[in-house]
C-alpha cells in the first residue's frame, strides 16, 4: 500500500498563489479525469477550499502511485503554473504522514480557525466526488471512511467544536441565549441586511426565533433578506416604533456615526409596554451611543464585548488540541496497522492459493497415470501429505518473515519482493 498526497494552504501559501491553483468544479471532474488516464492503476481524491488545495494519489503497490515530480509535472501543467512555483508551496507527504495530514485537516484542527464545522463535510464531498467520477477505490475508500470516523471522535470526544468563535453565533448563543431562555415568543428586531446581519438572522431562526422584524435604509434589500427568511421587512422610517415594541435588538449597519443616540432612545424608552431590552450592536463604528448602557432596563453588549467572548472560546478551543492530536495518533496507527495486516494478508492467501493449484494439477496427473492405479487409498493420501509437507516448508521461511517484519515499509518490500518472485497477482 503507497499513499502520498501534494497541498498547499493558508499555512505557507500566499493567497495569490492558492488562486492560481484552486480548482473550478469543471476542472476537478477534468483533473481526475487525466489522472486516471496517465496513472490508471493508481486513485486519486482532490480536496479544494478555500484555504487548500490538496491531492490525495495511492495504490494497493509502491510503483503504481505517481511520484512527487509526477504530481508536481501534473499541476504545474494543469494549471499553466511554473514548476518552480508548485516545487516553492507544494508540500508532499507520504504514508503515515500523509494519514496523519488528512486526519488533522478532517477534524478542523489544521483549519485557519480551529474547530470550524465546515471542513468535515468538505472533506467528504471531495471523496464522493472521486468516487462518483471512477478515480476512488479501496485505497481511498477505507483512507477517507477511516478519516470520516475520526473527524467522529474529535467531535465527540473532545469540546473543540462546542464553543462558538464568531461575533454573530457568540452573540445569538451566549450572550442572548443567557438573557433569554427561549426565542420563539420574543419580539426581534435586525437593524441592517448585510453579511454579518444575515449570518445573525441564521442563528436566530436556528435558536427558535420567529417573529422578526429587518430595518435596513434600502426597503429593497431588507425585502430581499426577509422574503429569504420568510420574515417581515419594514421601511427605515419605523424604526423608534419597533425599537419601542422589540425585547431583543440586533444591528449591524456599516452607517458611519450612530444611528441610535441616548436622548433618542431615552425618548422611546417612554412608549414602551415590554419589559427589559437587551441590544446586541455589531457594527463598526458602533450604531448605538455607548452611554445607552445606563439607561435603566437596557442591556447594551458592543463588538468589543463579544469579540472578547470569542477569544476566550477560542483559546479553551485551542486547548483541547493536546485530545484532539492523541485521537489522530491514535488512528493513524490504527488504519496503517489495518492496511499492513491487509496487505500481508492477501499476499499469504495469493501465495498458500496459489501453491494448492499447483499442488492438486500434479497430483492429478501424477495419480491418473496407469501405473499410479494400484495404489491404495491410503498411500495415495501419504503421497499427497508429502507433497503438503514439502510445500509447507518451502512457503515457511518467506511467510514467517513477512509476518514478523518489524516496520511498514520493511513488511511492504517484502510482500512486493515475494509478489514478485512466486507472479501473483
Amino acid at each position: 500500500m503507497k499513499l502520498r498526497m501534494i497541498g498547499c494552504s493558508h499555512h505557507e501559501t500566499p493567497l495569490e498563489i492558492r488562486e492560481q491553483v484552486a480548482f473550478t468544479s469543471e476542472e476537478v471532474t477534468r483533473a481526475l479525469s487525466e489522472i486516471k488516464e496517465r496513472f490508471p492503476d493508481a486513485e486519486a481524491v482532490l480536496l479544494n477550499t478555500c484555504n487548500r488545495v490538496e491531492l490525495y494519489c495511492g495504490a494497493s503497490e509502491q510503483d503504481k502511485t505517481p511520484t512527487p515530480q509526477d504530481l508536481q509535472r501534473f499541476l504545474s501543467n494543469f494549471h499553466e503554473i511554473g514548476l518552480g512555483t508548485i516545487q516553492e508551496y507544494f508540500k508532499v507527504r507520504e504514508d503515515s504522514h500523509a494519514v496523519e495530514h488528512l486526519f488533522s485537516v478532517v477534524s478542523s484542527i489544521d483549519s485557519l480557525v480551529v474547530g470550524e464545522s465546515q471542513i468535515s463535510a468538505q472533506v467528504r464531498s471531495a471523496y464522493d466526488r472521486s468516487k462518483l467520477e471512477g478515480a476512488a477505490g479501496s485505497v481511498m475508500h477505507s483512507l477517507f471512511q477511516h478519516a470520516n470516523q475520526v473527524s467522529k471522535r474529535v467531535t465527540t470526544e473532545t469540546e473543540i467544536h462546542r464553543r462558538r468563535i464568531s461575533v454573530p453565533s457568540v452573540a445569538v448563543s451566549e450572550v442572548a441565549s443567557e438573557f433569554y431562555e427561549r426565542f420563539d415568543d420574543k419580539k426581534i428586531l435586525v437593524i441592517g441586511s448585510g453579511e454579518m446581519g444575515v449570518e445573525t438572522l441564521q442563528y436566530l431562526i436556528d435558536a427558535g426565533a420567529r417573529n422578526i422584524d429587518i430595518v435596513n435604509r434600502s426597503l429593497e434589500r431588507a425585502q430581499n433578506v426577509a422574503l429569504q427568511f420568510q420574515l417581515r421587512a419594514q421601511p427605515w422610517e419605523s424604526l423608534d416604533g419597533l425599537l419601542a415594541q422589540a425585547d431583543l435588538v440586533v444591528s449591524t449597519t456599516g452607517a458611519p456615526e450612530p444611528i441610535v443616540t441616548e436622548t433618542r432612545l431615552r425618548n422611546i424608552l417612554t412608549k414602551r409596554t415590554r419589559g427589559n431590552l437587551l441590544i446586541l450592536d455589531l457594527a463598526v463604528p458602533r450604531d448605538f451611543e455607548a452611554s445607552i448602557a445606563r439607561l435603566p432596563s437596557v442591556y447594551l453588549y458592543s463588538v468589543d464585548d463579544l469579540q472578547n467572548v470569542c477569544q476566550r472560546n477560542e483559546a479553551f478551543r485551542k486547548q483541547q488540541l493536546p485530545k484532539a492530536r492523541k485521537i489522530i495518533d491514535e488512528e493513524v496507527q490504527r488504519i496503517l496497522a489495518d492496511w499492513n495486516l491487509r496487505q500481508s494478508g492477501d499476499t499469504i492467501r495469493a501465495l498458500k492459493d496459489q501453491a494448492v493449484l499447483i499442488r492438486d494439477t500434479e497430483l492429478q496427473r501424477l495419480l491418473s497415470k496407469q501405473s499410479m492405479h494400484d495404489l491404495s487409498h491410503e498411500a495415495q493420501q501419504e503421497i499427497q501429505q508429502a507433497i503438503d509437507r514439502v510445500i509447507n516448508k518451502l512457503l515457511h521461511g518467506p511467510l514467517q518473515s513477512l509476518r514478523d517484519a518489524p516496520h511498514e515499509e520493511h513488511r511492504e518490500s517484502l510482500a512486493t519482493a515475494i509478489r514478485r518472485l512466486f507472479k501473483l497477482s
